[in-house]
């Protein structure tokens, strides 16, 4: 049975999503916590931060695993003994199985550094600059097993200069990143998302 009040955070490195999460979860005092930190890789900054703020953590170093699918059979294992209502994908960077993705199908959520359905997997930014578009930004959405393909859930839209940089672009992108993704998890642990096929319409606190 879900716990409706634990969050589990899945990262591979900094966690920048997983401070801003944090934050807005205490600040705005959502029915919920993040219960728990899974990394696959024991050198994530994210760790550090959820350490020091009293958060489970666990790593899972996929290096080991004898197969793809052995090492997301462990690591829905894992997940599960939270029993969250929520599992965040934030810069996990793993390609998980279909049958991973179907195990917490409806809870598993990501997002992405680029305006999809343009850009979907790796150098978003470089290619959004490649491709001489005026806008981009970031797209929260509920994870399938085909990858940067679920239903969208939040975008965040942000100005292409003339003379951006990858690096420049991208750090106004996790800007918008640290706003919209908190405020999706938020809705999906509050169970505000109302999703037919492709469409997501997030309902209102009021309305919840």
């Amino acid at each position: 049975m879900q716990n409706p009040h634990n969050i589990v955070v899945l990262i591979s490195g900094r966690g920048s999503n997983l401070e801003a999460m944090h934050r807005a979860c205490v600040a705005q005092r959502w029915p919920a916590r993040i219960a728990a930190v899974i990394s696959n890789r024991a050198d994530a900054g994210g760790l550090d931060y959820a350490r020091a703020h009293g958060i489970d953590t666990a790593v899972l170093d996929h290096r080991v695993a004898p197969s793809r699918e052995a090492y997301d059979a462990e690591l829905a294992a894992r997940i599960d003994a939270w029993q969250p209502r929520a599992v965040v994908l934030a810069g996990f960077m793993r390609v998980l199985s279909a049958g991973f993705v179907h195990h917490f199908d409806g809870r598993l959520i990501n997002v992405h550094p680029s305006l999809l359905p343009a850009f979907p997997g790796l150098g978003t930014h470089r290619r959004a600059l490649d491709a001489g578009v005026k806008w981009h930004g970031a797209t929260v959405h509920l994870v399938t097993a085909e990858l940067d393909q679920g239903p969208i859930v939040a975008q965040a839209i942000v100005p292409v200069h003339d003379d951006d940089s990858e690096e420049r672009l991208a750090a106004r992108v996790l800007e918008q990143e640290h706003v919209v993704y908190p405020a999706a998890v938020r809705a999906l642990v509050e169970d505000r998302l109302r999703v037919d096929g492709l469409r997501v319409r997030v309902l209102p606190e009021s309305l919840r």
